[in-house]
């Protein structure tokens, strides 16, 4: 009740003003999102941590929710989709061994050095004496003429390759995109190649710019227990070992070859690079302890009225870090940004539809699990899609909301992927707002959320939101408060709900933003398209 007289007056002031888009703008409940932010970012939740008291906790929430707004089931009759999950707590070994070289073997140091850790469901994986290649990139990227891998049989092999893609080091946008990282960048990528041509191991060299990120968030995220998607007896091959090794290691082991790679990063950069043969090899072990169990996507939809196969679907994902290590006397990671607020506005644009004429095509509301563990509700979903992937429209994701008031902008990650900008951009103007880039393209945003996994399968995805420029304080404002957040709330105890410092005006409008999206798309006949230069354009069109 607090919650609700703090924010009435402003919430009331605000809405007053006319529609700007007639049946949709007045329909966004903004005290509503605000109760189920304070709920979801409860202590009583738990941090909403899949495999938790909290899981089951959020979980019953959304199925509420759903049920008293009217929505139906989004799978069959169910509003869950089981997402098998298995959590692996890996323990490498102390040393990883390189041998082979005329001076000696080069002994390297877990966490110090390097980091590894496999997704394969088993008690012990190793390399044993596994030969080294080095190979570039780590790219096929047939639409930039690009093939690390051209010639090269790396079955049964370790590989080292370089983290990011060429272009961002030469900043040359007509090269890959320049400054603006692919797919091809993605650590993820670099290791599904690897698989793919059937290597043993992979092992990336990192370096803090192109990475995004230093060495010591690379210690923290590849250590200790981890969730994956359970493929235990499935076909999909995966490399036994997967990991990190710092710039100095790599130099130590590239010293160690009788190969000369003083230049390693020019040759890289070369497209008639031939991957390198070291004349090393490795050995290093895992030991792994290991947890099976279920976890769920929560989903609900709207059926069309006239098209109901074609869908258009909403994300966010509910999860969060649940309890861990207290800061400040605070062990609970609420996670009300991160994404309670991505969860939340999608209910509200769920409600909103409730209230208008049923849609022409099928509306459907995913609230996806594991997110924080690496997308894998979402990569669940999308390996084994309710809806049609070849007649799903479009997927719209929201992954933290703005907090801080009205904005200027409306900044979407990977601009230039898709015709979804286009539409967002024309709401916008409605706003009196405009459409900004991602201010930092190196470090690959796009492929950092959920809305990414629809990508992967040809799906045109957008992830936006109000980030740059604010209305009262402008950019200078919108820094501090986002390097504020980022040193001392993301992921952190300290990312909670407070209804005396949130403000909704820049959630509204980005919640009717949202809704303008997808009521067009939902009523019209309209087929967004992957621009020219993406890399999801020949997935959807072979579709």
């Amino acid at each position: 009740m607090k919650t609700i007289l703090i924010l009435l007056l402003g919430v009331l002031l605000f809405s007053c003003r006319p529609p700007k888009v007639e049946n949709t703008s007045a329909l966004i409940d903004t005290l509503a999102i605000a109760s189920h932010i304070e709920a979801l970012s409860s202590d009583g939740f738990l941090g909403r941590k899949p495999f938790t008291d909290g899981e089951v906790k959020t979980i019953d929430y959304l199925k509420t929710q759903f049920e008293l707004m009217g929505l139906e089931p989004g799978n069959g009759q169910s509003y869950l989709q089981e997402v098998p999950l298995v959590e692996i707590k890996g323990y490498p070994g102390n040393r990883m061994t390189i041998s082979g070289g005329d001076k000696g073997d080069v002994e390297l140091e877990v966490q110090k050095d390097y980091v590894v850790y496999t997704e394969r469901v088993e008690e012990r994986v190793s390399l044993q004496n596994s030969e080294l290649v080095f190979a570039g990139y780590g790219i096929v990227a047939p639409e930039y003429n690009w093939n690390d891998y051209e010639g090269l049989d790396v079955a049964g092999k370790t590989v080292i390759v370089m983290v990011n893609d060429p272009g961002f080091e030469k900043g040359d946008s007509t090269f890959f995109k320049g400054e603006t990282m692919t797919y091809y960048g993605r650590w993820t990528y670099k290791y599904e190649e690897a698989a793919r041509q059937g290597a043993a191991g992979v092992l990336i060299i990192h370096e803090t710019v192109p990475a995004g990120y230093p060495w010591m968030v690379v210690g923290a995220s590849w250590s200790g227990g981890r969730l994956n998607l359970d493929k235990s007896g499935t076909e999909e091959y995966q490399c036994a070992v997967q990991g990190w090794i710092t710039r100095d290691a790599a130099i130590r082991i590239f010293e160690a070859s009788s190969v000369d790679m003083t230049d390693y990063k020019e040759k890289a950069q070369s497209a008639g690079l031939k991957s390198v043969p070291l004349g090393l090899n490795v050995s290093v072990e895992i030991q792994n302890e290991i947890n099976t169990d279920n976890s769920f996507n929560v989903v609900a939809k709207i059926t069309g009225s006239e098209k109901p196969e074609e869908a258009i679907i909403y994300t966010a994902h509910w999860d969060h870090l649940g309890v861990g290590t207290p800061v400040d006397g605070d062990s609970i990671y609420n996670g009300a940004h991160d994404n309670a607020s991505g969860v939340a506005t999608i209910l509200g644009i769920a409600r909103a539809f409730t209230q208008m004429e049923k849609p022409k095509r099928t509306l459907v509301f995913l609230m996806v699990t594991a997110e924080e563990q690496g997308l894998l509700g979402s990569a669940y979903y999308s390996s084994n899609p309710i809806f049609d992937p070849g007649k799903t429209v479009a997927n719209l994701n929201i992954d933290g909301v703005n907090a801080y008031g009205k904005m200027k902008d409306f900044t979407v990650v990977g601009i230039g992927q898709s015709e979804l900008e286009d539409i967002a951009e024309k709401y916008a103007a409605l706003q009196d707002r405009y459409i900004y880039p991602d201010p930092e393209p190196g470090k690959g945003y796009f492929f950092r959320s959920d809305h990414f996994n629809f990508a992967k399968i040809g799906i045109p995805a957008l992830f936006a939101s109000g980030t740059y420029e604010a209305v009262e304080g402008g950019v200078d404002r919108i820094k501090i408060e986002s390097e504020t957040y980022n040193l001392y709330k993301y992921h952190k105890p300290a990312d909670e709900f407070d209804a005396s410092t949130w403000s909704f005006a820049g959630i509204y409008e980005d919640a009717e933003l949202y809704l303008n999206i997808g009521n067009e798309l939902a009523n019209t006949d309209q087929w967004p398209k992957w621009k020219e230069g993406s890399e999801f354009k020949a997935i959807r069109e072979s579709k």
